[in-house]
């Protein structure tokens, strides 16, 4: 019985050393160690566990429930955060007004195709 614990151990921790090794330079693009745990699991096994959490929370008494001004400022807080960012705030006006160009285009187009007749429209 001893040796099969001792077997197993080793067995294990070289399996763990050997697993670290071989994740880096098996693959050759892998970003980081292999997920384990709660990450490896299934999208929706992780949604139920972390709703039975919440759902517990709750009937403790613990949970922490926003009323709307606390989520107002949360918000606020958010966009402060984002508005500081001058490259990505100019990357959303360019992107919106390239939107604009286009559904302005767009309308002119359909306006100069019903009138072929060349003359302007009064």
């Amino acid at each position: 019985m001893a040796t099969s614990k001792e077997s197993g151990k080793s067995a294990g921790s070289s399996g763990g050393s050997a697993q670290k090794g071989s994740s880096g330079s098996g693959s050759g693009g892998s970003t980081g160690p292999a997920k384990r745990g709660f990450a490896a699991m299934d999208q929706n096994q992780q949604r139920e566990i972390a709703s039975k959490g919440g759902q517990a929370a709750h009937q403790k008494g613990t949970a922490h429930e926003f009323d709307s001004e606390e989520a107002r400022r949360a918000g606020q807080k958010g966009g402060e955060a984002v508005s500081r960012n001058r490259a990505h705030m100019a990357d959303i006006g360019r992107k919106g007004g390239e939107s604009r160009q286009s559904a302005n285009r767009a309308a002119s187009a359909a306006k100069a195709s019903g009138n072929r007749q060349g003359g302007k429209e009064e």
